[in-house]
């Protein structure tokens, strides 16, 4: 059986679609949780999410920011304030996956950012990418990463980010395997949109615990 990092082969929406079987999902109701009934922010939460927007700016004003970077400045503080470090969840990084694809004698390997499990479910990926990459280049990966889920009758979350811009997904497997994606968000536009970015992180929080 042939072994491959995910990284290699897998660089397109194209890719996806033909070594897993998936599709985009035509289904406008598909995923509504990263723009319906999210939960308003408080005063304190406003303001630190000022705090750090201003701190990302004033670290990528002087050049590119490491994924190491993203991950502490912005990634690790939404996670935080999302809840997901608190009961029922449990955070857990640099997760080895395999996955095989629809060719059974092809397995690919990967390491998953942060995983956000619940009662042993994988419930969401977080997946982060240094600055000088675009947001949209992570979405072929983390799908992937999606697809090695090995609870297959729950969807699975997933939010894709430069510290830049940020992506949300949603997948579901099973016989006719479907995903789709957010709008893209952006705190380096004027109107801080990392309190959107954090409403959807707990709205999808509040989805997983239902």
């Amino acid at each position: 059986m042939v072994q491959t990092a995910v990284t290699q082969v897998v660089k397109t929406l194209n890719d996806v679609h033909q070594r897993f079987g998936l599709r985009r999902s035509p289904d406008e109701g598909f995923f509504t949780e990263w723009y319906a009934n999210l939960p308003p922010l408080d005063e304190a939460e406003r303001e630190t999410l000022d705090r750090i927007r201003q701190r990302f700016r004033y670290h990528r004003e002087a050049g590119q920011v490491t994924e190491g970077a993203v991950n502490a400045i912005v990634v690790a503080r939404l996670l935080e304030m999302a809840g997901f470090y608190d009961p029922p969840f449990r955070l857990r990084a640099e997760v080895s996956m395999e996955i095989e694809t629809v060719d059974e004698n092809e397995t690919l390997r990967g390491r998953i950012d942060f995983l956000v499990i619940q009662d042993q479910f994988w419930r969401a990926v977080i997946e982060s990418k240094e600055t000088e990459f675009d947001v949209e280049v992570g979405v072929p990966q983390t799908l992937a990463y999606m697809m090695a889920n090995p609870i297959q009758d729950k969807p699975l979350f997933g939010m894709v980010t430069n510290g830049n811009s940020f992506i949300f997904l949603k997948v579901r497997q099973g016989k006719s395997p479907e995903y789709d994606f957010s709008d893209t968000y952006s705190p380096l536009s004027r109107a801080n949109r990392l309190y959107e970015v954090l409403q959807i992180l707990k709205g999808i929080g509040q989805v997983m615990i239902q």
